[in-house]
């Protein structure tokens, strides 16, 4: 599957309890079989950015349907993710209680050597969801749509910054340089201001130190429903019904879709019948009201790659970003 041009396994809850069918069911039975008491989310970046959100949010729905007793969270900033991946790799004897959140950023980060390790280093658990990608600007802005911000960078690039909560390279980079290349600009020249998480980008934004965000669409969503900010444009195929009122960037006439993936990632040596617990139990998780609701209020899609499956995901993806980062110049 395609990160980038297609959404084939993006499938909506409904959509996705008909195609797991029989699955679901055995994995919720697994579940009970292996009851999971407790699990400690291990969250890669700060508060308010996507992993934080998806951590948080699947260990809502986890403990309000039942499928596990506790969820407990630690955010573990620094290294563009690295820290968190380290601590759990050394640390991986005392840690087969915790789950790690992470997304497409492993692959990039990896790839551009921002930390050593990668996906291979750790025990694949599941990928979970998907989250488009979203352009935000200030409430008071005079910018209401991407064609305003490129109309602005053509004036004067240098006073157009665009933020984002990775790392210069990572994927809030890569999103805005995606964009500005099918634009007809060069992505390379963009102006990208990096922060930690999403929620230091944010304040950013709202303080007026850069003109636009590069951001997931679920951590736009709640602030433009407050009003705080406009999202003048979306990486979705078609309109996200969280908040229909975003335009996407396509019918603006900018040719790219994007979605990226967050799944969960356990400690290297973990036993494999633990791994295949936690497996059923997300699985079982999809068939959930309470799932439902934390997906719906998000905005996200339901993307589940599981196990073996979850590795070969990656594995494409891996060439795919890679092949992408060496035309845009990135690699």
């Amino acid at each position: 599957m395609s990160f980038l041009r297609t959404t084939k396994h993006a499938l909506t809850a409904a959509t996705l309890g008909a195609a797991l069918g029989a699955a679901s069911m055995s994995g919720a039975a697994l579940a009970d079989n292996h009851k999971i008491e407790s699990i400690h989310f291990l969250i890669p970046g700060g508060a308010g950015g996507g992993w934080d959100g998806t951590a948080r949010g699947t260990g809502e729905a986890l403990t309000k349907s039942g499928l596990v007793g506790s969820a407990s969270y630690e955010n573990m900033s620094g290294g563009g993710g690295g820290k968190a991946i380290g601590f759990l790799i050394e640390n991986a004897k005392s840690n087969e209680g915790t789950l790690m959140v992470n997304s497409t950023p492993i692959v990039i980060r990896s790839l551009t050597g921002v930390f050593p390790q990668n996906f291979r280093d750790l025990t694949l658990i599941a990928g979970t969801i998907g989250d488009y990608a979203a352009f935000v600007v200030n409430k008071d802005s005079e910018i209401n749509s991407f064609g305003d911000l490129l109309a602005a960078y053509k004036a004067n690039p240098r006073d157009v910054a665009i933020g984002g909560g990775s790392v210069p390279g990572g994927m809030d980079h890569l999103v805005a340089a995606m964009a500005m290349q099918a634009a007809g600009e060069d992505p390379t020249a963009v102006k990208y201001i990096p922060y930690d998480a999403g929620g230091k980008a944010m304040a950013a934004l709202l303080s007026g130190e850069i003109k636009a965000l590069s951001t997931g669409f679920s951590e736009a969503v709640g602030m433009a429903q407050a009003g705080e900010v406009k999202i003048i444009g979306v990486t979705s195929a078609d309109r996200v019904s969280a908040y229909p009122d975003a335009m996407t960037l396509k019918e603006q006439g900018v040719d790219t879709e994007f979605v990226n993936w967050r799944g969960f990632f356990a400690a290297p040596g973990l036993p494999e019948e633990k791994a295949e617990a936690y497996r059923a139990t997300l699985a079982a998780m999809y068939d959930t009201p309470e799932w439902e609701e934390v997906r719906a209020r998000n905005g996200w899609v339901n993307i589940h790659n599981s196990g073996p499956d979850f590795e070969a995901f990656l594995v494409k993806q891996e060439q795919e970003i890679g092949d992408l980062m060496k035309k845009l110049g990135f690699l």
